[in-house]
């Protein structure tokens, strides 16, 4: 396989995963506010520091308030990580591809674009209708994702897919795990626990985990188990172990692979050792971002041991929250 062909694979899925997971962490956002009490509020800036993409939105609006946020991350084509500019991204690349996957794969990732692209005005309008797009936004990417399992050879192109899939899914799980750190509280507030909890279940629901955590872990609602389902469950397929064993998994299958297998394991064994319990939001938030980062490397040494050996093609610009960190 081309090393460019296996790039464009590799960001078409990352680019939908994106797409999925931007819509999630909206969605987990509006779930929060629903639950504010007074005396609370939600850090609109901190949510574009979360999504990675603060700087981006200095340079093209000034105060950083809901509605303005909600066109940045749904439909502004200034923003490459938005969930429009995503859908687009993959759709460009799966053209490019098309003789190498199954013609469903093509029609069902153009008609989300053209959905996408229908719809994004109205999901900025107000919450209800933001909620019901991104909703179908993700329940379509789903279709993607099983016509993909379903039909698709599990060959070479198949692994790298499956390799960018589960490399975005896991830096966007400890993004909108970091959502937390996006509320604040009053110096004292009497229901600040029971707080705190609401929004874990709006975290876990927004990551359609909040079946599989009452069935797993438990009925009740703890920082410190919602926080270790996420990192640590392999039974769980958006925790971030689980992503780093698929990946894994797809690296058994790819050549001169070696360097990157031992980074996956020694990163997973260190999110496996690292200590969960009592931590605070700023301890949390920084953890967070130091495994953006390893995930960062991991994603560096993948494009300089595959897509980079040889001159390839020209690739559209990845987007500011892309884990090479542009």
């Amino acid at each position: 396989m081309l090393a460019r062909n296996a790039e464009r694979l590799y960001w078409m899925s990352r680019y939908l995963e994106r797409a999925e997971d931007t819509a999630r962490l909206i969605n987990s956002s509006t779930l929060v506010l629903l639950d504010l009490p007074a005396g609370a509020s939600f850090g609109w800036r901190t949510l574009l520091e979360v999504a990675g993409v603060d700087d981006l939105f200095q340079q093209h609006y000034g105060e950083a308030d809901e509605d303005a946020i909600m066109r940045f991350l749904i439909e502004d084509e200034h923003n490459p990580s938005s969930v429009y500019a995503c859908v687009s991204q993959a759709r460009e690349n799966c053209r490019t591809l098309r003789e190498m996957l199954p013609a469903e794969v093509w029609e069902h990732i153009n008609s989300l674009y053209l959905y996408i692209k229908a719809h994004a005005g109205r999901a900025c309008r107000n919450r209800r209708e933001r909620y019901l797009v991104l909703n179908d936004v993700i329940e379509r990417r789903h279709a993607i994702v099983g016509v993909v399992s379903g039909v698709m050879g599990h060959d070479l192109p198949y692994q790298m897919m499956k390799l960018g899939r589960n490399l975005e899914r896991a830096d966007m799980t400890t993004r909108i795990l970091d959502l937390n750190a996006a509320v604040h509280y009053p110096v004292e507030h009497v229901l600040r626990a029971s707080l705190q909890g609401r929004i874990w279940i709006s975290i876990l629901e927004s990551l359609s985990a909040y079946p599989s955590y009452r069935r797993l872990v438990s009925m009740d609602i703890a920082t410190d188990s919602v926080v270790a389902f996420l990192l640590n469950d392999s039974r769980f397929p958006r925790s971030v172990v689980h992503c780093l064993v698929e990946m894994e998994g797809c690296l058994r299958e790819l050549p001169r692979s070696q360097q990157l297998r031992q980074q996956l394991v020694q990163l997973r064994q260190e999110v496996g050792r690292h200590p969960i319990q009592g931590l605070d939001t700023l301890a949390l938030h920084e953890y967070l971002d130091l495994l953006q980062a390893q995930l960062g490397m991991i994603h560096a040494t993948l494009t300089g041991s595959h897509f980079h050996v040889v001159q390839a093609e020209p690739v559209p610009e990845q987007g500011a929250a892309s884990l090479t960190g542009q």
